[in-house]
């Protein structure tokens, strides 16, 4: 569903990741983790059109995304959920879902189906469903967040440090709506730190370092892999 080959992006002439590929398919979670600086983030705004990449190519089920811009990119099917709670804070949370809606206009239906099922898996949500974003908690921010994106129903979600400002111990019931979410057919990418809680929810993983990706595997060999890895920087 997703294919990235070559990619090479930046800021200006400040190059951030190099020659980076991946592969996200139908119904799986890739999980991306790296350092803090290593390109993570930097690559998945060049992914969604935020940062035009310098060079390689970024592919949608085939077609190109290269030169499109973001919202072009979102209406294609690709939604990023950024790091740090973006939603509308002057906004309600039931406008805050229909502003998700946007790039599905037209299907009432489809967005009242979508609006149901964010309200089973978070409560809280229609619970305060008229209150303004502003006034929720960070982890109810990010379950917006969240939710803006999946009334989308895009083919494929990035979603970049849901943790993010988070209580720990909230991560695992946004995990598991992304597990449930790409089990739906959807192709998911989540940038995270917090590996360990994160790998049980994923089908691969991959590393960066330094801009460049330092290895890839199946979610459940992630730890041996990292452990191997840092065994040999302290030889």
């Amino acid at each position: 569903m997703l294919e990235v080959v070559n990619l090479y992006a930046g800021y200006g002439i400040v190059p951030v990741i190099e020659d980076v590929s991946l592969t996200a398919r139908p119904g799986e979670i890739l999980l991306v983790g790296g350092e803090n600086g290593a390109g993570k983030s930097t690559l998945m705004r060049a992914i969604a059109g935020f940062n035009r990449p310098d060079r390689g190519a970024v592919r949608l089920a085939g077609r190109p995304l290269h030169g499109l811009a973001p919202e072009r990119i979102a209406q294609a099917g690709l939604r990023l959920v950024l790091d740090g709670h973006r939603v509308f804070p002057e906004l309600s949370v039931y406008d805050n879902l229909r502003m998700g809606a946007a790039a599905r206009p037209g299907d009432r239906a489809g967005f009242a189906a979508a609006v149901e099922e964010i309200y089973g898996v978070f409560p809280i949500l229609k619970e305060r469903h008229r209150q303004y974003a502003r006034d929720l908690s960070g982890g109810q921010q990010q379950m917006l967040a969240l939710g803006q994106a999946f009334v989308a129903q895009p083919k494929v979600l990035l979603c970049d440090e849901p943790s993010m400002g988070l209580a720990q111990a909230l991560l695992p019931p946004i995990l598991a709506f992304l597990r449930h979410w790409a089990e739906t057919g959807t192709a998911v990418v989540i940038v995270e730190q917090h590996l360990k809680v994160t790998a049980p929810y994923a089908d691969r993983a991959m590393i960066i370092e330094r801009g460049r990706v330092k290895f890839e595997c199946a979610a459940g060999e992630l730890d041996a892999r990292l452990a191997q890895m840092a065994g040999e920087s302290m030889r």
